[in-house]
């Protein structure tokens, strides 16, 4: 008997150790994690390195199919476009194959933090709230919100809006967001596409469209019986790539890349590509950033220097 209790004391002794050990023991100093932590910890991440696309062969990238010049789909099937032509260089530089994956404007930030894409190319302004969410690169167009309405109602101020009108917006834009903080009484009409949002200006359901100027310009030169009345509101603002929150060896390589091409006039070179038709060269210049320099960033590095000097 006493055998037996030497025996069973020994056994659990032993199963304790292994329950120990299974349950992630480590020995790692206070403070640190051990590999085996922080491996587990990498493999939560929803994101692809820059060697893991790489690797594959192969990188998704987000991009507008409705939004002419932008990011649309063809006759023939295939994606056009200033974002498209920009995301083939991409993977013409990475040494990859480009898989294009439609998305909305409400469902850019989900996509990445789902890892349904590894990179945002799809008219997506930079703003603080979603820097938040996901990391934005370098610049590449400057853009405003504008309003388009019917030549029946130029709408040329939201200053005396008729509370019995609707403003058409499309979720998860900047258009949307600005409306809600500054004109909060403006009742909107929400949609989740351009299709339907335009589809929605023409059958008389808002008296106006609110979007990036650089959308509704092209709508009313595309559309006659349109006007552009407000051509500005609120503030310049910019559009960039994004990457996952926490991506950045991806992050860095297209921030290096956007540098590099604009040593070459890329973006210049896509604009003339894929815009000039809709906009003609008049709009060239104030719309391109290259090389990820803005005005504001010229302007910042110049008070930067200046205040170097006077140090």
């Amino acid at each position: 008997m006493k055998r037996f209790k030497t025996l069973l004391v020994s056994a659990l002794a032993l199963a304790l150790t292994f329950s120990l050990a299974g349950c992630g023991g480590s020995t790692a100093p206070e403070g640190e994690q051990s590999a085996d932590e922080n491996a587990a910890q990498e493999s939560d991440a929803v994101y692809r390195t820059l060697d893991e696309i790489k690797e594959s062969g192969e990188i998704n990238i987000g991009v507008f199919s409705d939004k002419n010049p932008f990011g649309y789909v063809d006759e023939n099937e295939e994606y056009q476009g200033y974002d498209v032509y920009f995301a083939n260089r991409i993977g013409e530089d990475l040494g990859v194959d480009v898989n294009f994956v439609s998305t909305e404007a409400a469902n850019r930030i989900e996509y990445l933090q789902t890892g349904k894409v590894d990179l945002i190319l799809a008219n997506f302004t930079v703003t603080d709230e979603r820097a938040e969410e996901v990391d934005f690169a370098l610049p590449y167009m400057n853009v405003a919100l504008g309003v388009v309405s019917p030549n029946s109602n130029v709408i040329t101020s939201l200053d005396n809006w008729n509370p019995d009108d609707q403003m058409i917006v499309i979720s998860g834009t900047t258009a949307e967001t600005y409306l809600i903080e500054n004109y909060p009484d403006i009742p909107l009409q929400k949609y989740d596409s351009y299709a339907t949002a335009k589809s929605a200006l023409e059958n008389g359901n808002g008296a106006a469209w609110a979007n990036d100027n650089t959308e509704v310009i092209a709508y009313a030169l595309q559309n006659e019986g349109y006007t552009v009345g407000i051509p500005e509101l609120g503030n310049q603002d910019t559009i960039a790539p994004a990457v996952s929150k926490g991506n950045q060896t991806l992050l860095d390589w297209i921030n290096d890349e956007i540098t590099a091409l604009g040593e070459e006039n890329f973006f210049h070179a896509d604009y003339e590509a894929t815009l000039v038709d809709t906009y003609g060269f008049d709009y060239e210049d104030s719309l391109v950033v290259e090389g990820g320099v803005t005005n504001n960033n010229a302007a910042e590095s110049d008070e930067t220097a200046d205040s170097t000097t006077a140090e």
